[in-house]
């Protein structure tokens, strides 16, 4: 399991395109995690048979990966949290908080879908004629060292990268998974089907999903934003199937993260009551010794408490954690 950061806990539906040893400095994974963890403790975790995970397992299903998501947050104790699902962890955040409501506080996803190639409701046979061949593309050349099959991979994951990202990401996809495990895996993916979950999912969702995406059809995001209740969808610039750093829809992406979780971080807020009536006096304008004056407190007690309140809102500055707080009436007497 990896945890990076401090603050409320953020939990993402692992994938099987994951190693936790190697993500924090992977020019796929590192942007993401150093995001996320400024203002959360950020957990993750290695899907079954990849990554650093055993690497021999007897079931690799969608159930199994339900399974897995609620064992990683019943052993840390989370009552509720946020979760993200990105791809393929889409479908399982999704069929979590369907089943969990009481425990998603929100629900982000980016690059999913509701259905795949063997359960599309379009009959068309070029469709599970796809699905066949990427099978078998990775049956032969996954566990090989030459890296012609899992270019067919890597280009439909991010066509436009630089050649060095690209063979980097050819790297981590060896790294992550054996052919084996891969074929497993894209069989359990192709059968996925959570058009039923998505309805019943009761928290606010925020959906991502990049408009050139050729790995997941951008129409796939919409037809599953559009079956979550609420659901917002931000169409994000790019034909990568995630953004890169430096990647012009990355800014978009961070800034609705942050402004959608930072909703969620105020509503699981806990205030004690004297970090409630320090707060209300730094809106109020006063200076920490004029705080402590008011509150026959030490100056550095003022500070601890302060201290304590920017971490329980999630927030840098005392400016913002006054913002959150008065939004969420966490001031009001």
């Amino acid at each position: 399991m990896g945890l990076y950061g401090t603050g409320p806990p953020l939990v993402k539906a692992a994938t099987w395109l994951t190693h936790i040893e190697a993500d924090a400095t992977s020019p796929f994974n590192r942007h993401w995690i150093e995001e996320l963890a400024r203002s959360h403790t950020y957990v993750t975790y290695d899907a079954r048979g990849c990554g650093l995970s055993a690497r021999r397992v007897d079931d690799i299903s969608f159930d199994a990966w339900v399974r897995d998501l609620e064992t990683v947050v019943d052993a840390l104790g989370l009552p509720t949290f946020p979760l993200l699902g990105i791809s393929q962890g889409a479908a399982i955040a999704v069929a979590y908080a369907a089943r969990h409501p009481e425990r998603v506080s929100r629900l982000v996803l980016f690059g999913g879908f509701a259905t795949s190639y063997f359960t599309t409701g379009k009959p068309d046979p070029r469709i599970r004629e796809e699905a066949e061949t990427l099978l078998k593309v990775a049956e032969l050349g996954w566990g090989g060292a030459s890296p012609e099959f899992r270019q067919v991979f890597v280009n439909k994951f991010m066509p436009h990268a630089s050649s060095e990202a690209k063979n980097a990401f050819d790297d981590y996809q060896h790294l992550t998974a054996d052919a084996q495990t891969a074929v497993r895996c894209l069989r359990a993916m192709f059968s996925i089907n959570v058009k039923g979950d998505a309805t019943r999912v009761r928290c606010p969702a925020l959906v991502f999903h990049m408009r050139g995406d050729r790995l997941i059809y951008f129409e796939q995001g919409r037809s599953l934003a559009a079956l979550v209740p609420g659901a917002r969808f931000l169409p994000v610039e790019g034909d990568n199937h995630l953004p890169l750093f430096g990647d012009p829809g990355w800014p978009t992406v961070k800034a609705a993260l942050h402004e959608f979780l930072g909703s969620a971080a105020v509503e699981t807020a806990r205030l004690t009551e004297r970090q409630r009536e320090v707060l209300q006096l730094v809106a109020a304008g006063r200076t920490d010794k004029e705080i402590a004056r008011v509150l026959q407190l030490s100056p550095r007690t003022v500070e601890m408490h302060v201290a304590g309140a920017l971490k329980a809102l999630a927030c840098g500055t005392r400016a913002e954690a006054v913002h959150r707080a008065t939004g969420a009436g966490l001031l009001a007497r």
